[in-house]
């Protein structure tokens, strides 16, 4: 069985207890190399996850009577790897364990309502700005490429430079910070984020 845990934003702690499970009882634990580092005493055969995730699939056939985890960040499907696995494997062998997604812990931290909240992602894909700005409240997860900075140039070039971003950095890590800052203000580089931007006042 092949079971994709979401790791959360960052470190342990934010695992659920049925994730924590699931990884102490796997047979094979495939994950990021930050991933797998927080599991130094597993006993049994690891994987690191590349960009080849062809070879990744095929690796993951041959082991499916076996109790293989694969790590993710945040949630699994939220833009993440369990969205590729369950397609190719199907439900019936594949079991997802949700984590909490970095869009989530940003708005609990800032208390930003996700009630009406339109997701989506920069990170290695093109983005509908047009689309985008016709949306009252938005959270991506961005990229290297595409991150803030980039985003809210795409803004301004609209006329919507006086939206809010807030852009959480490296978030549950102990160098978290979060900013709320107007896209015309917006100018430095961040480290790993995720941000959401506000048509208000």
């Amino acid at each position: 069985m092949l079971t994709v845990v979401g790791m959360g934003p960052a470190g342990l702690h934010l695992m659920t207890p049925v994730a924590r499970q699931a990884v102490a009882d796997a047979e094979f634990l495939v994950g990021g190399k930050r991933h797998l580092a927080q599991f130094p005493d597993f006993c049994g055969e690891t994987r690191e996850l590349d960009a080849d995730i062809p070879g990744l699939l095929d690796w993951l056939e041959r082991r499916l009577s076996h109790r293989v985890v694969v790590l993710a960040s945040g949630d699994p499907l939220f833009y993440g790897i369990g969205t590729r696995l369950v397609a190719h494997f199907g439900l019936e062998r594949v079991q997802v364990i949700p984590g909490i997604s970095a869009v989530q812990y940003l708005c609990a931290k800032t208390g930003i309502d996700m009630n009406d909240i339109w997701l989506t992602s920069s990170h290695g894909r093109t983005v509908d700005f047009d689309a985008l700005i016709r949306q009252h409240k938005v959270a991506m997860v961005t990229d290297k490429l595409c991150g803030p900075r980039e985003i809210a140039a795409e803004l301004n070039a609209r006329g919507a430079g006086q939206r809010w971003l807030v852009i959480g950095e490296n978030l549950a890590m102990e160098n978290e910070r979060i900013h709320r800052l107007r896209a015309c203000d917006v100018r430095a580089e961040y480290d790993m984020n995720v941000l959401v931007i506000l048509n208000e006042r």
